[in-house]
């Protein structure tokens, strides 16, 4: 059986370029516009992949091409270092494979951010994405019956990522860096790409959590040690040192205590946090973290609806 290549965006910085993707025994492009119960068989067959371990992978870039192969788990990430690229924004990259005497090939994308000051890291699941984290039942039954358009973001919310996008550009092409961070796994990638497309979101780096390959796993997506949140977080700040930071969360799980912790290694990095209230009342452990932020200079906002965000980005000055 022919193998798959499965390519995620990647992101560059002055000195090295990082991308990253999967290699998969069979292709998973699902329709995720299908009815509900067809729907929910495609994404339990997202949870059903199966990866080539050891699998060699080719890299093609400014006229090299380099050589790498699959984890154990079907993952392949290269980070080379970068002499000669001058370009900024989004930039094409090439990866191929060679198998029984023919070979095959994928084109990916990734970011080299316009010289500027900010850089957006956003959770996903109930930040933006409508999820229902809190309710496990709800959530499932959620992800299985509702297609990729019958999903929604919260009210305001895009307008609000698409201002941050541009806060201090003069050039609306000179998008400022997204991150997308979240515990939904890469088995999730192409149906939150798509729903990202979908619904305007600004376009983004993902970073998700180690793909899963068994339908049991299902069952845990999203839940389980965040701790892969923090150590992605950490690894872009410290990749993109000159930015200022926004942070975007939810009180759903352990956005505000992993934000809390970056804030304190970052101290001079870390501009603003934003976390979405998705009770019925603000938790009070969450305001805490919020206090103790804004003692370390951090401009908070504990909000509801994404209007108060918006006004509280205008009020200090990061949007218009």
């Amino acid at each position: 059986m022919k193998p798959i290549l499965q390519l995620y965006r990647g992101y560059a910085n002055e000195q090295e370029l990082i991308v990253m993707g999967h290699v998969l025994r069979k292709e998973h492009n699902y329709d995720f516009e299908k009815k509900k119960l067809k729907n929910a068989t495609s994404i339990l067959k997202l949870f059903r992949i199966k990866t080539i371990t050891n699998f060699d992978v080719y890299l093609h870039y400014n006229d090299q091409i380099i050589h790498t192969k699959t984890l154990d788990d079907g993952y392949f990430k290269f980070c080379i270092p970068l002499e000669k690229e001058t370009h900024f924004g989004w930039m094409p990259y090439e990866v191929s494979l060679k198998y029984n005497n023919t070979s095959s090939s994928c084109k990916g994308s990734f970011i080299r951010p316009h010289k500027g000051k900010l850089g957006i890291i956003s959770d996903i699941d109930d930040t933006f994405l409508i999820s229902h984290t809190n309710n496990f039942f709800r959530k499932i039954y959620i992800l299985l019956f509702k297609n990729v358009n019958d999903r929604k973001v919260f009210k305001d919310v895009v307008a609000h990522y698409q201002a941050l996008s541009l806060a201090g550009r003069h050039n609306t092409e000179e998008e400022n860096a997204f991150f997308y961070v979240s515990s939904s796994e890469w088995n999730l990638y192409g149906f939150i790409s798509k729903f990202t497309r979908i619904n305007k979101l600004p376009k983004a780096v993902f970073l998700l959590k180690d793909i899963k390959r068994g339908i049991t796993d299902f069952f845990m997506s999203g839940r389980g040690s965040h701790d892969h949140k923090f150590e992605k977080i950490k690894h872009v700040v410290e990749f993109y040192p000159t930015l200022k930071y926004v942070l975007m969360g939810d009180d759903s799980q352990h956005d505000p205590v992993l934000y809390e912790r970056i804030c304190k290694i970052f101290p001079v990095t870390v501009i603003a946090v934003y976390i979405r209230q998705t009770g019925r009342s603000k938790k009070k452990e969450v305001q805490k973290i919020m206090k103790n932020l804004e003692s370390l200079d951090v401009s908070v906002c504990y909000f509801k609806e994404s209007s108060q965000a918006i006004e509280h980005s205008r009020s200090i000055g990061i949007i218009k």
